[in-house]
């Protein structure tokens, strides 16, 4: 899964046969909000949520950025893989 950082629109996405799956954020000073995951009905239940958001988070955490966990997917996702709560901003 090749996933981008489309910051003209402060999102990542993935395209899986034909259908865009995406992750928005709002850029804050060394941090993302991560607010919504969206993966359309056609690639529901294949993993996409899952795979995309670890990508992300990988992605993020290269960068040296923090994140906001927003989105109730991505707060569940870091629930159930406590290794990225240390990217987590913390709370000021």
């Amino acid at each position: 899964m090749r996933v981008v950082d489309n910051k003209e629109k402060n999102r990542f996405e993935t395209e899986i046969n034909g259908h865009l799956a995406i992750i928005e954020y709002s850029v804050l000073p060394n941090v993302l909000s991560l607010n919504h995951t969206e993966v359309p009905k056609e690639l529901a239940g294949q993993g996409v949520a899952s795979e995309m958001t670890e990508k992300v988070l990988l992605q993020i955490e290269l960068r040296g950025l923090k994140i906001i966990p927003a989105c109730p997917y991505t707060k569940k996702y870091i629930e159930k893989h406590p290794e990225w709560k240390s990217i987590l901003a913390t709370e000021s």
